[in-house]
């Protein structure tokens, strides 16, 4: 998206397209807060950028290189996530995921759904419980549709009924993905995710979060530093364009929550599992990554 801004704006001067491409960048991390993957995305697009005006090549070459270097890390950071998370599933595992984090949401088979993809792709018989996950509904309208259509048996339930799953011993373990992982192993994720973590630790079963190391922000040392964006409150009053509350009431509609890493059984990335501490081993897996 960027390299097409850029490639559109055309500024003919080193310093105006400089100034184009960093305020354009701006606009589009705006767009997310929370999430810190796109800021590390959009980071590496405007250092590509310095490099283009300063070797005095065609902004959208070195642009659309860039971008095409980025999805490929993508997908293979996908699929050594879901290698990697394999390894926890075994032949019959339930596992409950909230919201989306799957092909629909990155360049590969995703993040939180990586590892149960590669788990029936090992001939594992690994069936999905999936929370709606109110007000926008993604795990109902995304991840229920991308697992039907790869053939991964799933049931929805209402986010109100994760703690009767879970009590039930319906699920061996969660696996969700994050937006933001803190130094310190605490993460922003969907809103809602903070209840299943504290369920599921009630309950005793694993918790885990699948995210690529680009996600965990080392300058973020706790929860409480993570930017919290709020939606309209449409999105709940008024959901699908039916008025589900009465005028006039307040609303209070965060798009994110943050669960403490005390909760988080490991985290699943492309450089192996990751255990407590969190703050050593996430430290040492944004080193290593710089070589994946």
């Amino acid at each position: 998206c960027l390299a097409l801004k850029a490639w559109r704006a055309a500024a003919p001067e080193k310093s105006a397209a400089r100034e184009e491409a960093r305020r354009r960048a701006e606009d589009l991390a705006s767009v997310r807060p929370t999430a810190v993957n796109l800021r590390w995305a959009l980071d590496r697009m405007l250092r590509a950028l310095e490099a283009a005006l300063e070797k005095g090549m065609p902004l959208w070459d070195f642009l659309e290189a860039e971008a095409t270097r980025i999805h490929e890390e993508d997908r293979a950071m996908c699929a050594a996530i879901g290698r990697h998370g394999a390894a926890l599933l075994r032949d019959g595992d339930v596992v409950l995921t909230h919201c989306n984090a799957g092909s629909l949401a990155t360049a590969g088979i995703g993040t939180a759904l990586a590892p149960i993809y590669e788990a029936v792709r090992l001939g594992r018989r690994v069936r999905v419980i999936s929370d709606e996950t109110r007000p926008l509904l993604q795990g109902a309208r995304l991840t229920a549709f991308e697992l039907r259509e790869a053939g991964v048996p799933v049931t929805v339930i209402c986010d109100a009924a994760a703690a009767s799953a879970l009590a039930a011993g319906q699920a061996n373990a969660v696996i969700v993905g994050a937006d933001r992982i803190a130094a310190n192993g605490d993460f922003a994720n969907k809103v809602g995710t903070l209840g299943v973590a504290v369920l599921a630790k009630e309950f005793g079963v694993p918790f885990y979060c699948a995210a690529p190391s680009s996600t965990v922000d080392v300058a973020t040392r706790d929860g409480r530093a993570i930017p919290i964006e709020e939606r309209a409150a449409e999105e709940v009053t008024r959901g699908w364009g039916r008025q589900t509350a009465p005028d006039g009431v307040k609303v209070f509609n965060p798009a994110f929550d943050v669960t403490p890493a005390k909760y988080v059984t490991a985290f699943i990335t492309e450089r192996g599992i990751l255990r407590p501490p969190f703050g050593e081993s996430l430290a040492k897996a944004v080193v290593r990554a710089r070589d994946f």
